[in-house]
């Protein structure tokens, strides 16, 4: 054959196959966050070993690529594309149950996780958590452990008279404390941290940038390309939540490529009328037609602003209910089954 001509023939079979590439590209990547497994005094927290063990079995089935959480961190830093189907595990409070039930289920199959640790419970030899020794076991294993902070107490909050100062010195020990432990029984522990309960404030969240982490939430959705890294979004799963349809749903869900949002702080300041919030949406290909958001059970009217840039506004028709809660937001894909997932918390803490 020429060499003109082979060089046309694969010059044609690239551009072909360069829209099945693009398309495998993906701009987000789903992180799970577990708590208990297969211990039911716990139902609001814990995850029926059968719910477990059909999440484990679908993603095999799947072909999704389970990754460290770090490699995903470095791709949302990055604005690096992820492959098609990336998910990342984690697991709060490091108890008892992640070593006997977690780990020998993930480590049949090869998968990373990484645990979050609230470090005073495991030096005061808490009976529901693992031990140092049993955690250097999984470390050794490819277990990933960060920290939870040294109290895991409500970081939030700010004691009777407490000025702002002595709360950030408070807050910074507690975090910083928890670190050290970690690094001096497990070795060199990377800087992700995981909110307590999941609550954050401005004030705390600005803290934990200071100090070099990259934060979790445990408000829902998809973690796109670029997201804030002072709050990145996992999907809690526990009981209620967690059967099979609501799994494949949300391990497939998309990021609402949200550009801006007001208020960002989740600390609501009245507690006699709910928050409005308002969303600024990127390029997507969202069906936002069909945009719906809600506050638990309650369905709540989106308000178009301005079709470009494209801005709604949401808000409950009456007040939050005391402690944490969410309004969430989803949108279909073009692709079949897919939905855009944006979750935006609020703490009440009167």
């Amino acid at each position: 054959m020429h060499t003109v001509t082979r060089f046309l023939l694969l010059l044609l079979l690239l551009l072909l196959l360069l829209p099945a590439a693009v398309a495998a590209a993906e701009q987000q990547a789903v992180i799970l966050m577990y708590h208990h497994f297969g211990d039911d005094e716990f139902p609001s927290t814990n995850v029926r070993l059968a719910q477990f063990e059909a999440h484990l079995e679908h993603l095999e089935k799947a072909s999704y690529e389970v990754w460290p959480l770090a490699r995903v961190v470095e791709h949302i830093r990055q604005r690096k594309p992820f492959p098609a189907r990336v998910v990342a595990i984690t697991v709060d409070d490091a108890y008892r149950s992640i070593y006997t039930q977690a780990y020998p289920r993930l480590r049949e199959r090869g998968w990373p996780f990484t645990v979050f640790v609230a470090s005073d419970g495991i030096d005061q030899h808490f009976q529901a958590y693992m031990d140092w020794e049993q955690m250097r076991e999984l470390r050794a294993n490819g277990v990933t452990f960060a920290s939870h902070s040294a109290s895991h107490d409500y970081l939030v909050r700010r004691h009777a008279g407490e000025l702002e100062t002595d709360w950030r010195a408070r807050i910074r020990d507690d975090i910083l404390r928890g670190q050290r432990r970690l690094t001096e029984e497990l070795g060199e522990t990377p800087m992700l941290f995981a909110y307590p309960f999941g609550e954050y404030d401005a004030p705390l969240a600005e803290l934990v940038a200071e100090l070099g982490y990259v934060a979790f939430g445990q408000h829902s959705g998809a973690t796109g390309l670029g997201a804030d890294t002072r709050t990145l979004p996992r999907y809690p799963m526990a009981e209620k939540f967690a059967g099979i349809a609501d799994f494949r749903e949300k391990v497939a869900s998309l990021a609402l490529p949200v550009v801006k949002v007001a208020p960002w702080d989740p600390l609501v300041s009245n507690a006699k009328t709910a928050p409005r919030l308002d969303i600024t949406l990127g390029e997507s290909d969202a069906r936002l037609d069909q945009l719906r958001c809600f506050l638990a059970q309650e369905n709540l009217k989106v308000e178009w602003v301005t079709e470009e840039p494209r801005r709604f506004r949401v808000q409950a028709a009456g007040p939050l209910p005391p402690g944490r809660s969410r309004y969430n937001c989803t949108a279909p894909s073009s692709q079949a089954g897919r939905f855009y997932w944006y979750s935006h918390p609020w703490l009440r803490g009167d």
